[in-house]
């Protein structure tokens, strides 16, 4: 298992109606990218903000056929969130 101190980073992320989001960083604990096209599973748009004390880590990835996908955890360096099929994608992804 990955250590948070291994995890990557949410490098940037563009989706500002996310609630994680303030200015392009992302402050979730840990995302989980998943679905059909490498949704970002954590995006959520409420009314407030969220995780301000803290940077967005990948915490598991669900996307087995990606290149960056070790045993459903991710060996990217950092990833990029940002509309691709849907609003919310990991963009980092990419197939075998």
């Amino acid at each position: 298992m990955t250590s948070t101190q291994q995890m990557p980073q949410v490098k940037n992320c563009s989706v500002s109606s996310c609630s994680y989001n303030e200015d392009s960083d992302c402050h979730a604990g840990a995302i989980t990218i998943a679905g059909d096209h490498a949704h970002c599973g954590t995006f959520v748009e409420i009314s407030f903000r969220g995780g301000k004390d803290r940077g967005g880590l990948v915490g598991a990835c669900h996307r087995a056929e990606c290149r960056f996908n070790d045993k459903l955890e991710c060996t990217a360096a950092s990833v990029r969130i940002g509309a691709g099929t849907d609003v919310a994608d990991c963009l980092t992804y990419e197939a075998r």
